[in-house]
């Protein structure tokens, strides 16, 4: 028999009334001891082998990717049963533009119609205050798929217990590449109002750092300085997060130098971290990724949440292809994690104290 007639007859026994009812039971009875222990609060999945999974079935590249969506809205609903606050899908790569038209353009459109369903049917976002959001290059999106992306979003915008990320289309260099672009635009075009346009305490480390930290230079230093000025009344720990820039803008908040002029004082790049950043990305708000899984067996992340996969996050890879990715694959990766977690737990308790003889 052919791995697809067989295929055929286990999806028939598994819809049979007794089978469905009976793995239903087992569903809600494991979805709800996984409940018990520690739940990811972020999951990402990279949808990989929908292609490959048409090719071994002998079907349509399309139909793959139908499946595909079908097998999204299963774990959906066991994330989301299971505790899980945030799913985030690779849904569209920027790369896949490069794939032969037909097959982009029937992607789209594949989007379009399942974004049309949760529009009309979205019973599954409602069920659990799930809201949609679409991150990525709308730009480059045709504007009847734009259209409506942005009524699936307004659509599920009063959910607020739960969110789906799409990311569509996507890459994290280019999501990367954005979030620093647009930190750049706010730290050179904002200034900060009311600040001072020096800092005593960066003014202190350029001369320690001229006069090798000298005592004599300790001591100039640490000479009376006249009394600030109302304009210059600031602390030095706001201080030192102010450029001493002096680029004018007419229309920008600005003071007053010695001649009188106008200055405007923008933040200080210094003071930019990886929080910075992080308030710029797409993901901006959501918690820490927690959990990774790509199928189809392929090893590598493939330009997918690069900045959001950190020290704690787990990745996972599975060999299953992902129109066959159900909740009998994603229960071996959630107890696994669970178990990681109590693993860390025990590993960062403290040692008692050895009690004396």
């Amino acid at each position: 028999m052919s791995d697809l007639y067989l295929s055929r007859i286990r999806s028939w026994f598994l819809s049979s009334p007794p089978a469905e009812w009976a793995l239903n039971r087992l569903r809600h009875t494991l979805i709800g001891a996984l409940s018990q222990g520690p739940i990811p609060r972020h999951v990402a999945f990279e949808m990989d082998g929908n292609r490959r999974y048409a090719r071994s079935h002998k079907i349509e590249t399309i139909e793959g990717h139908h499946l595909g969506f079908e097998a999204l809205a299963r774990v959906l609903e066991v994330c989301y049963k299971c505790g899980v606050k945030v799913v985030t899908v690779y849904a569209f790569s920027l790369e896949n533009f490069n794939r032969p038209k037909y097959e982009v353009d029937g992607l789209m459109q594949l989007a379009k119609l399942k974004l049309e369903q949760i529009i009309q049917h979205g019973e599954l976002l409602d069920r659990y205050g799930a809201s949609v959001k679409v991150l990525g290059r709308l730009d480059l999106v045709p504007p009847d798929v734009l259209e409506v992306m942005e009524r699936a979003v307004a659509t599920t915008s009063h959910n607020t217990d739960c969110v789906l990320n799409i990311c569509f289309p996507y890459t994290s260099r280019e999501e990367m590449t954005t979030a620093i672009r647009t930190t750049v635009e706010e730290y050179s075009t904002t200034p900060r109002p009311h600040s001072t346009p020096f800092s005593q305490s960066r003014i202190t480390q350029k001369i320690l750092s001229k006069h090798g930290d000298k005592p004599e230079s300790l001591a100039f230093i640490r000479e009376p300085s006249p009394p600030p000025t109302p304009t210059s009344a600031q602390s030095d720990d706001h201080d030192d997060a102010v450029s001493t820039t002096t680029t004018l803008h007419s229309d920008s908040p600005a003071h007053r130098n010695a001649n009188g002029h106008a200055v405007a004082i923008y933040p200080n790049a210094e003071t930019i971290t990886p929080d910075t950043i992080e308030r710029h990305m797409y993901t901006a708000g959501c918690p820490p990724l927690d959990l990774f899984v790509r199928t189809s067996g392929v090893e590598r992340l493939s330009d997918f949440m690069l900045w959001q996969c950190h020290q704690d996050t787990h990745i996972f890879f599975l060999k299953c292809f992902w129109p066959e990715f159900d909740l009998w694959h994603f229960l071996p990766v959630l107890v696994e994690w669970q178990w990681r977690q109590k693993q860390k737990e025990r590993d960062e308790r403290p040692l008692g104290r050895v009690k004396q003889a």
